[in-house]
């Protein structure tokens, strides 16, 4: 088999019992692990029924902790699923080859598949497989991966009697005892069993038979000699018998955030991953062989997917010292022993944070909720087929959106009513997002779907004000501020007022034969830029767009793309290089007439870029991001994120926000470089069009958070506090 779908495969990664990982490339050049399953499993429908389950599970939790979902095809002659390739060892490989991990490296291993569980189980799904041989240490972080087994909540697949589904010494008592009630205290038991082996190379419950070690699950008290003081009260509360007794992720999440205390950049920053030899990428079966025989095949699945590695939180690594927690971590789960303070949640429940980023929300009162509304118009209601996300702005203290069927709706941010909504009378070439109305003076302006013509209509009654035609301009149409530019094919710029649609001037930039426009900060300078042929210098003129007068012009070295410009007028770009990878940002001031090029570390091959001060932000288009101290003229940080063809970014505060191809909104911290929070996924929901190459951007305003998802829908989130999303 040489392709699976449009993805050739190129070398074969590891085998497994339900099929044969292989690496593939897609048609960006992006690494894919690609799971192709065996021909004998492709011909029983029970089988097919599983896998398919297994694809719906891997795209519902696909995040930061778990291996995205680039494509699938559980229907094919030869079932398979593409997932982001990242190579890592698993933890199952780096215990035999290397040992037990230092306590502090296991409470930084807990941290992140405790937040990996708290995912997982927030949008109804069970792992029930998760073992050594199924945690990822990537570069960055562990990784859950293989969902062969688990089982969403909604589910009507169900264990059959008499079959086992896991891997007896990471079971919980239950999944013996009762199959059928396996819940997410489940995975927690796992959890336990898995930090014993890593603190010690062995696990909870050992012998060389597999009904042994079941009985000693069920009945024995679990063996914890060998870890560490400090990790007992924890490890012990995930090991308790009774599932009601065990500490939710969240509980977790508690206890080792206060474990960790605050973690610095420099400390934070990505760990070295460990190599492993190229023919040692897949890992070795771990479930014992007298019980596998008896087990469904994805009981037993070794680690066929542990190439299809992901990106997320930092790496277990650095010493840091954990003693000093011991007294506060005691009596947190005292508290959560008895579920008194932490109890069972239900998994879609969306209770508000307390405040506790106060400077992120002004405008936020303790009563608001999320919201989410579905926005579509016109032919697209009665054909949920035709949606596509809304492009969202923000101003006047609306939010305006336009969507498939809807030129411009005014939403309130406060509970998501539509107050008006005016549908679209003409449809967007190809189906793509729309453009977000631009509110400004009083107006709200936008470009008639099919480019035809640019109008501005009253924010209160939507009623238009004015229209003028601009099919001539073939789509370059610059919003800056309360102007709009408007370019002809011969380069001539016509400036209009967009309160009064009365033209302001006309005439051709010098050094620009057709400019591309940029407009930042302001609302009254927009940036021109013409890049030479040869990639050699890039022309940038800024201009006043009200008088239409140069306030400066250079000629800068490279390929330049704008970033951003501050309220200083310092302007940040990007510079790209001959296979248009970033390589540099570039720091222009104005005023001083001084450039500084921050070289990158590695290139990137970029998604988006956003800046704010002196920091310019890039997401690759393999989900890495990092941070450019330009000021400095150094790189400040990296981390994965595990999101690939995400939305433009959106800095506000010391946070970024941008929006995954599966409905995902993701919130991270700028100062210690790691993930907040993320939205559950919503690209399966019912008229959604699945997975899109691109999503628009978030709007970030009054507290709260705004994003939108495939189907149409416009959502909000409270910004205050991320992981409570």
């Amino acid at each position: 088999m040489e392709y699976a779908g449009q993805y050739r495969l190129e070398a074969r990664l590891g085998s497994g019992g339900m099929g044969v990982v292989h690496l593939a490339r897609s048609a960006s050049g992006r690494r894919l692990a690609v799971k192709v399953v065996h021909a004998e499993f492709a011909e029983d429908p029970e089988f097919r029924a599983r896998f398919r389950q297994e694809v719906a599970a891997a795209r519902r939790v696909s995040g930061a902790f778990t291996a995205p979902v680039v494509d699938a095809d559980p229907e094919g002659p030869r079932p398979w699923m593409a997932t982001t390739y990242i190579p890592g060892p698993t933890l199952a490989e780096h215990v035999k080859r290397n040992g037990s991990l230092a306590p502090d490296e296991v409470v930084a291993l807990a941290a992140g598949l405790a937040e990996a569980l708290r995912d997982i189980h927030r949008v109804g799904v069970v792992h029930r497989d998760l073992k050594p041989s199924n945690v990822l240490l990537a570069a960055d972080g562990p990784k859950v991966i293989d969902f062969g087994i688990s089982r969403p909540s909604d589910s009507e697949l169900r264990t059959e009697t008499g079959k086992l589904i896991g891997t007896p010494p990471f079971m919980a008592p239950e999944q013996f005892q009762r199959p059928r009630a396996v819940g997410p205290a489940a995975d927690v038991f796992a959890l336990g069993s898995l930090l014993v082996h890593a603190a010690t190379g062995r696990g909870p419950f050992e012998s060389e038979s597999p009904y042994i070690v079941a009985y000693q699950v069920v009945h024995d008290e679990a063996d914890l000699a060998g870890v560490p003081d400090e990790l007992l009260p924890l490890i012990e509360r995930c090991l308790a018998k009774n599932p009601a007794e065990r500490p939710t992720p969240d509980a977790l999440m508690t206890v080792l955030r206060a474990v960790r205390g605050p973690q610095p950049p420099e400390a934070r920053g990505p760990a070295a991953p460990v190599v492993l030899p190229a023919q040692r990428v897949a890992s070795e079966p771990v479930v014992p062989s007298e019980l596998e025989a008896e087990s469904e095949p994805e009981a037993a699945p070794g680690s066929e997917v542990a190439a299809s590695g992901v990106a997320g939180v930092a790496a277990p690594g650095g010493r840091r010292g954990v003693r000093r927690w011991v007294p506060a971590a005691l009596a947190a789960l005292v508290l959560l022993g008895a579920g008194t303070v932490v109890g069972l949640r239900q998994l879609d429940e969306r209770e508000p944070a307390a405040e506790r980023h106060p400077r992120d929300s002004a405008a936020t009162t303790t009563a608001w909720r999320p919201w989410e509304r579905e926005l579509r118009g016109g032919a697209a209601k009665a054909k949920a087929k035709g949606a596509r996300p809304a492009s969202c702005s923000y101003g006047d203290g609306a939010l305006y959106c336009a969507a498939r069927g809807v030129q411009a709706a005014r939403i309130d941010p406060a509970d998501g009513r539509v107050v008006w909504s005016r549908p679209a009378t003409t449809s967007r070439p190809g189906g793509t997002a729309a453009d977000a109305p631009v509110p400004a003076g009083g107006l709200v302006r936008m470009v008639s779907p099919d480019g035809t013509r640019l109008e501005a209509l009253d924010r209160r009654t939507h009623a238009v004000r004015w229209s003028r035609e601009v099919s001539a301009y073939g789509g370059r149409v610059y919003s800056a501020g309360e102007t709009v530019l408007l370019v002809a094919a011969d380069g001539t710029v016509t400036a209009v007022n967009g309160a009064t649609n009365r033209e302001r001037w006309s005439h051709r930039l010098a050094g620009h034969p057709e400019p591309s426009f940029f407009a930042y900060g302001d609302g009254r300078t927009a940036y021109a830029l013409t890049t030479a042929p040869d990639g050699r210098h890039t022309q940038v003129t800024a201009i006043d767009t009200v008088r239409g007068t140069t306030r400066w012009q250079r000629s800068l070295s490279g390929t330049l793309t704008p970033v951003g410009a501050g309220p200083d007028g310092v302007l940040h770009l990007t510079e790209a290089d001959e296979q248009s990878r970033t390589v540099a940002v570039v720091r222009y001031d104005p005023a001083r007439r001084a450039e500084r090029r921050s070289e990158l570390t590695v290139p990137v091959s970029l998604s988006s870029a956003a800046a704010r001060g002196d920091r310019v932000y890039l997401l690759g288009e393999d989900g890495g991001l990092v941070a450019v101290d330009t000021a400095r003229g150094a790189q400040r940080w990296r981390m994965e994120t595990s999101v690939a063809n995400a939305s433009p970014l959106v800095v506000s505060g010391e946070r970024l926000y941008f929006s995954s191809a599966d409905g995902r909104l993701l919130a991270v911290d700028t100062r210690r470089a790691r993930l907040l929070g993320q939205t559950r996924p919503r690209a399966d929901r019912p008229g959604g069009q699945g997975f899109l190459a691109l999503m628009p951007a978030p709007v970030a305003a009054a507290g709260k958070v705004f994003a939108t998802v495939p189907d149409g829908t416009v959502f909000a989130v409270d910004a205050r506090d991320p992981a409570r999303w």
